[in-house]
This record gives C-alpha cells, structure tokens and sequence, in this order.
C-alpha cells in the first residue's frame, strides 16, 4: 500500500479470529483495535468482571457481523486464533497446565484474603479488651481466632471471578477439541443468495469508505454512517433486495414510514451482474 506521498504505508494486522461454534469474536485489545482502524466496528457483549449483571457498559469480546468476518477473511487479514491449530499435542497439554495452574494459584490467594477478611469480622465484634461477656477475655479471643484458622474453607464457588466454562483451544483431549471446532451452519439455497447478498452490499458500502453495523431493530439489514458511530448517527438504512426480488407495495410503504420516523434514509440495495451495487432510496412524503 503506497501513501500519497509514495511512500509505502505497512498492511493492516492480521487479527487473531477467535469462535464460539460459528460466531466469530475478537478477544485481544490490539485486534479491536486493528479492525476498528479498517472502518469494522462490530458490537461488545462482555460484561465486566467486577459487574457481570449490567448490560450497559459492555466490554470484550467483541461479536463481528458475518459480513464483516467475510471481508477480513477475504481480505486475508484474519487467522483462527485456537492454540490447537498451531500447537501439538503437547503444546496445548502444556497451555492447559499453565492455566490450571494460574487459577490454582488465584484460588490460594483468595483464600488468604477471606480468611484475613472474616479475622477482621471477628476482632469487631469482639475487640479486644472490651470484654464481650462475664469471664470473656483476650485468650478467649485468642481461641475464637485460632479455631477459625483450623475450621474456615473458602469454596471455589465464591472466587471473585468466575470461568464456568472450559476455554477454548485449552483442552488437550482429542475429543473436546473437536467438540470446539468451528463449524458453519448448514443452510437451504435462499439462504446463502441472501447471505451473499448482504456480503455484496456490505463490501460495496464500506468501499465507500461508510461504516455499517447491525439494522435488526430497524427493520433493516445496516445502518450506514457517514464515519465513526461513536461520532455521527447514521443516515441510512440499508435493506438488501436482490434484482429478481419481488417486494409488496405495503412493504415498501412500512420500511420507508419507519425510516422517517428515525429520520433516516431508506435504501434498497440490489447487487448487479455488472453495474455493481445499484441503490434506490426510499423517503416518506405522505399519504395521499
């Protein structure tokens, strides 16, 4: 890639694409990072450890639109992020070591903190020298504490941080590594002419230098913006029809009264043979 100036601009990363089954998420910070400076903005579905209930401040990993995988794939700027597909046998026995480990580890030290914390509960309930009953004194303190040193347990259950599932990539049984394969999902004729269809529409639009994310809760397939969604609102929403579709007239008539209602332009989007993608936009002007 060369700059305007001539001089040559480095490709873009390469993004480690990791899968829960089909769905392609992106785990590292720097690989968000890459694929937000490709114009790609995808959406958060992570909660934060400290708050796993919230859904307003959502955190990795970050969920990417087929489309998107699609472009990054095609692009040759993504690689499956699996320890198990560059890694032998041993190799991943030894990165499942080294995780048991580390969470052995977190386990002894959070013990350690418990137990410090029900001590402080303790002493302020019964501080010492101020005598919590007839005849209670400091060496009965004494024993209450050392009692709690030889009866507390501190269940695995209650570590501030929970991984209730097996990491991916982190078994090195044969069977759970095939379990954790990806695999795509098995679709009819309909579904993969739109799927392309989309994908078409898709590359078109962000050639073009928009940002697209998901329109499902506009009765679309994108929203386009004219840069960055932290910075504009969009302006469109795209709808992908192919050129043999038919489309009712009260459909039309729906999405174009939708779109005016979130000011917003609609555009039915149909891929050509050789005009590439060909766009009529659609705007409420009334009933009459």
């Amino acid at each position: 890639m060369a700059a305007p100036g001539g001089a040559e601009l480095p490709d873009p990363p390469v993004v480690a694409l990791g899968w829960c089954d089909s769905t392609p998420l992106l785990w590292r910070v720097k690989d968000l990072q890459a694929v937000r400076s490709q114009g790609l903005v995808g959406a958060l579905l992570g909660s934060l450890p400290r708050a796993p209930r919230q859904n307003v401040r959502l955190g990795r990993p970050l969920l990417l639109l087929p489309e998107e995988e699609g472009l990054l794939l095609e692009q040759r700027r993504a690689a499956s992020a699996s320890p198990a597909a560059h890694l032998d046998g041993g190799g991943a026995e030894l990165w499942a070591e080294q995780h048991q480990e580390a969470q052995r580890r977190s386990y002894e030290e959070q013990s350690v903190l418990a137990l410090e914390d029900r001590k402080l509960a303790l002493l302020r309930v019964f501080p010492p020298g101020s005598g919590s009953g007839p005849g209670a004194t400091d060496q009965d303190l004494g024993g209450r504490l050392e009692a709690l040193d030889c009866s507390f347990t501190f269940p695995p259950s209650a570590l501030a941080v929970q991984i209730s599932t097996c990491r991916a990539g982190l078994s090195y049984c044969p069977e759970a590594r095939a379990f954790l394969q990806a695999s795509r999902p098995i679709r009819g004729q309909g579904s993969r002419q739109r799927d392309a269809c989309r994908y078409q529409v898709f590359r078109d639009l962000r050639g073009r230098g928009f940002y697209l994310t998901s329109a499902g809760k506009f009765g679309g397939d994108f929203l386009v913006y004219p840069g960055d969604p932290l910075r504009y609102h969009a302006h469109f929403i795209a709808v992908c029809v192919s050129l043999d579709e038919s489309v009712s007239t009260l459909d039309v008539l729906a999405v174009a009264r939708l779109g005016s209602n979130v000011k917003k332009t609609v555009l039915l989007c149909s891929p050509g043979a050789e005009l590439g993608v060909l766009y009529t936009s659609l705007q409420w002007s009334g009933m009459i």
